[in-house]
């Protein structure tokens, strides 16, 4: 099995304003930009089931000019409240990590 960074020279997470996470995903050439969004792993239901929410408040955003894939989502808690574990939200790409795809055609 192939991981993230198989597929992908940056993924990060960052703020998209006080209410809302963001993924990055750019990929290292057209070839696995094709094969990352082919396989469909990066979708609602992933990010659903991770960070709690539903389905609906999920944007994937393929932008094959960039060879990236973009997510945002609602933040679990709003930036800076008192149960916020993450301020800049950098963090909340981690488990992520470990998800497995499927090896480079």
């Amino acid at each position: 099995m192939a991981t993230l960074l198989d597929y992908c020279s940056l993924v990060r997470s960052k703020n998209a304003g006080p209410f809302t996470l963001t993924f990055d995903f750019m990929c290292h050439d057209q070839h696995t930009y094709e094969a990352l969004t082919n396989a469909g792993i990066l979708n609602r239901a992933l990010f659903a089931g991770l960070f709690n929410t539903s389905e609906n408040e999920i944007l994937v955003v393929n932008h094959p000019g960039a060879l990236a894939v973009k997510v945002s989502l609602p933040r679990p808690s709003v930036q800076g409240d008192q149960h916020d574990g993450d301020c800049y939200a950098g963090q909340q790409y981690a488990p992520l990590m470990e998800l497995q795809l499927p090896e480079l055609p």
